[in-house]
């Protein structure tokens, strides 16, 4: 075996070793295992194969990583579909596996939920002044990436049940 050879070996155990260690801590995408396998300086034709191989025994998947994803930040977190798809986007995940996983979302039950967040956070801000509090809660609710139309209805749910 030449040095080359050892050399390659080496790099693909050691890449084949981060891959198990990232999954194993929380589910990646494809495009964040890319960019932390270049951040160790492995080079791609090293770990494409790898990845390849990872993908086809579906410990990489994109699709799963999304529908797991949203159902995380929308139900447990109370964001917005549009800053779910922009986090999504951010991670590297695919347009078509975007629109899978949030296509069971509609703007009814964005609408509840803004409304659910709203009210909540209301009730925690109740001790301040009325501008105080209607500034702080439509900062709330934008940085949850929600606007326009959702974010008026849920501020006049909040104010009337608060």
């Amino acid at each position: 075996m030449t040095l080359e050879q050892k050399e390659l070996e080496r790099l693909e155990k050691r890449a084949r070793n981060v891959l198990l260690y990232q999954l194993g801590r929380s589910m990646k995408t494809r495009h964040q295992l890319v960019e932390i396998l270049h951040k160790r300086e492995i080079p791609e034709e090293v770990f494409e194969p790898l990845l390849d191989r990872f993908t086809e025994a579906q410990l990489i998947d994109d699709a799963a990583y999304a529908r797991a994803f949203v159902a995380s930040r929308f139900h447990q977190r109370g964001k917005s579909l549009s800053a779910i798809k922009r986090e999504l986007r951010q991670k590297g995940v695919a347009e078509m596996h975007i629109e899978a996983a949030t296509a069971e979302i509609d703007s009814e039950q964005e609408l509840e939920l803004a409304i659910q967040v709203a009210v909540s956070r209301n009730r925690r801000l109740a001790s301040l002044d009325d501008a105080t509090r209607r500034r702080r809660l439509t900062g709330f609710l934008q940085r949850r990436g929600f606007s326009g139309p959702v974010l008026s209805r849920a501020l006049r749910e909040a104010e009337a049940q608060g």
